[in-house]
């Protein structure tokens, strides 16, 4: 399997298990949330890894490919970007960078053929993560790098409420969407555990940066929970919430001054295929 056959858009992308629909009105808002918070992390990460002009690159999970743009500046002149996603979405254009539809699960990755791999929040979503993971340590030529991104999303205190109300119910939140990941194959913690991950499927120098950020608001981290509320509407009324309680929990995240929260755990980790 080819670089170029990728290109071409083999293979068909499977149904998944993802909760977070890019078919979503909501979509756009979550992606623009995540690039903002997570974006300084990727991009620290990327040039530490060294990324450079005239390197392959491979963005896996790409959304609305504010990290593959950024990378198809970083590699011009004479690099190139494929970026790929279950249901790609309108990515910028950039000279060098290919944005295709591809199951990393089911789809065929040639080998050998990258300088340097991004994957962000994808892998605790799929139950075949270290299979996934053997797949992209292939796709890298010798000494190329993967560069990972995951959450611990099991790790989210309040710092400050309102009243113990609020704390509750935004706790009782948490936990729903734990239950609904979990439901679908997803390890939401799994970003604690990672870089073993990476050592167990071959990698060497693996080393991994902790981040820790406020939900405050109007921070990115914040308004991205008003955006879970509606995307996740149907999973959360599953598992127990109500819509009235989503309601409250908008005006909670919306501005209310006397509620703070930790962030998810981020996980930035990196290794090198020999």
């Amino acid at each position: 399997m080819s670089v170029a056959e990728v290109e071409a858009g083999a293979g068909v992308a499977g149904a998944g298990a993802y909760l977070f629909d890019n078919g979503s009105a909501h979509a756009a808002g979550q992606h623009r949330c995540l690039a903002a918070w997570l974006d300084p992390i990727s991009i620290g990460g990327l040039l530490r890894a060294g990324v450079r002009p005239g390197m392959r690159c491979l963005d896996v999970g790409a959304g609305a490919g504010s990290i593959a743009v950024w990378l198809a500046e970083q590699v011009a002149p004479g690099g190139s970007v494929l970026a790929t996603d279950l249901v790609p979405l309108r990515v910028p254009e950039r000279p060098g960078l290919t944005v295709r539809q591809h199951d990393v699960v089911r789809d065929p990755l040639p080998e050998g053929a990258f300088d340097l791999v991004h994957v962000r929040l994808v892998l605790s979503h799929l139950p075949e993560r270290d299979a996934v993971l053997a797949r992209l340590f292939a796709a890298l030529r010798p000494g190329g790098v993967l560069h990972l991104l995951e959450f611990d999303a099991e790790y989210a205190p309040v710092l400050a409420a309102p009243d113990e109300a609020a704390r509750e119910l935004y706790e009782r939140y948490q936990q729903a969407k734990l239950r609904a990941f979990r439901a679908r194959g997803s390890h939401q913690g799994w970003g604690r555990e990672c870089a073993a991950a990476l050592v167990r499927a071959g990698f060497t120098g693996v080393g991994a940066a902790v981040h820790l950020d406020t939900l405050a608001p109007g921070t990115p981290q914040l308004e991205m929970q008003v955006h879970n509320t509606r995307h996740l509407r149907e999973a959360l009324l599953r598992e127990g919430l109500t819509e009235d309680e989503l309601a409250r929990l908008r005006a909670l995240f919306a501005g209310d001054p006397g509620f703070l929260a930790c962030s998810n755990v981020v996980y930035a980790v990196h290794g090198r295929r020999p």
